[in-house]
């Protein structure tokens, strides 16, 4: 019994022994003739190079903001070509308070977040405007809320919750005008307490300004103060630069000419180069409306007349109801686009998105493929940023 054990067991040694040899010789049979030197292995061998990953930041990006008014019909918009739309107006009340205008305003925000969304477009709630919806112009109900510590922060919070309620990426101030240093310093105030609310939350802060140009004299205006250090605690400083017609009487034709708004540009960069302030948080306004020559005529939007006639979209005149309509047609907002960007400005605003044409002569799309055209993208997303 021990000798048959013995035997099997040599048996298997040998068998075990040739199995390694043969393994071997076939392992060598299937690398590259090249000799395998047992030794100190390559620094490749021990601990594999990596490289360094791409940096990710936000690609050169411009945004493509558009106003809409809360009785609008949301399906009218293409979120598509925009990066933020602001929903107004939310109503200041004299105690810190905000008002919507009706259920069905409320109805409609709620369908432009969801459409929004879909789009990855943003949305934002303005608060102001020019008209109040307890009557008159809201200046005085703006300016008594924010002038108050305590209904000012009142009107922080309220601002805050219902961009938290309603699923918001942020706020818009829309206060025309701050008169007085007063009135620029409780602005100044506002802002910067709402940023302190919103910032920490991923939310953005926009503020609309007065274009500070007189449409006329092309010169500077006073009546309307901001605090530049103001500016630092916002995102976006929408300009409107539009409404020129109210300067020195009543002239249609100063609604938006190309030289008012180059004057206006160059009037911005130069006050926040000298602020030492970003010039990407400057965007530049544009009408979508068309100013009557008779001021007994009500305004037309830019896609009434283009419905009318569809050559009107490469004009900036157009004569209907008797009198004769001042607009920027779809060359002149491409124009407006490129010296924005020429400037450094971070995009384009829109007033008002319910008055675009739609199709091929919307001039939301002039201004998206203008931008698109450029060295620029209207980026909604992080993106890996190529060496």
């Amino acid at each position: 019994m021990k000798k048959r054990t013995s035997l099997l067991a040599l048996t298997i040694a040998i068998t075990f022994v040739g199995g390694i040899i043969t393994g071997v010789a076939l392992f060598t049979n299937k690398t590259s003739d090249k000799t395998i030197t047992i030794g100190k292995s390559p620094k490749s061998a021990i601990r594999p190079g990596t490289k360094q990953l791409p940096k990710v930041e936000k690609a050169s990006s411009k945004v493509v903001i558009g106003y809409v008014q809360d009785f609008r019909d949301p399906n009218v918009v293409d979120y598509s070509k925009l990066t933020h739309v602001i929903f107004s107006f939310a109503h200041p009340t004299k105690d810190g308070g905000i008002l919507l205008n009706s259920d069905a305003a409320l109805k409609n925000l709620r369908t432009v977040v969801a459409d929004a969304k879909k789009a990855d477009t943003k949305v934002m709630l303005a608060v102001g405007g020019w008209f109040h919806i307890n009557g008159g112009e809201s200046y005085e109900y703006f300016k008594t809320a924010i002038s108050n510590p305590e209904s000012r922060t009142k009107l922080v919070n309220e601002l805050t919750s219902i961009a938290d309620r309603e699923h918001l990426d942020g706020i818009d101030i829309d206060f025309e005008h701050p008169h007085s240093q007063a009135d620029a310093e409780n602005l100044a105030a506002f802002a910067k307490e709402l940023s302190g609310q919103l910032h920490p939350k991923n939310k953005e802060l926009s503020i609309a300004v007065y274009s500070k140009i007189h449409a006329v004299t092309l010169t500077e205006i006073g009546f309307v103060v901001y605090e530049p250090s103001m500016f630092q605690d916002v995102d976006h400083v929408n300009i409107m630069a539009y409404d020129g017609q109210w300067d020195d009487g009543y002239h249609a034709a100063n609604l938006s000419p190309y030289p008012f708004t180059e004057k206006i540009v160059n009037y911005w960069a130069d006050l926040f180069d000298k602020n030492n302030l970003a010039k990407e948080k400057l965007v530049l306004g544009v009408p979508f409306y068309a100013q009557p020559k008779d001021p007994k005529v009500k305004q037309v939007s830019y896609g009434a007349i283009v419905n009318m006639d569809s050559a009107n979209a490469a004009k900036d005149t157009v004569s209907m109801n008797g009198t004769t309509y001042y607009y920027n047609g779809d060359a002149t907002i491409k124009k407006k686009t490129n010296l924005a960007l020429e400037h450094g400005f971070g995009g384009m605003m829109i007033w008002e998105l319910g008055l675009d044409s739609q199709g091929s002569h919307s001039l939301t799309g002039a201004i998206f493929t203008t931008i698109k055209n450029s060295n620029y993208e209207t980026q909604k997303y992080y993106t890996v940023k190529k060496n």
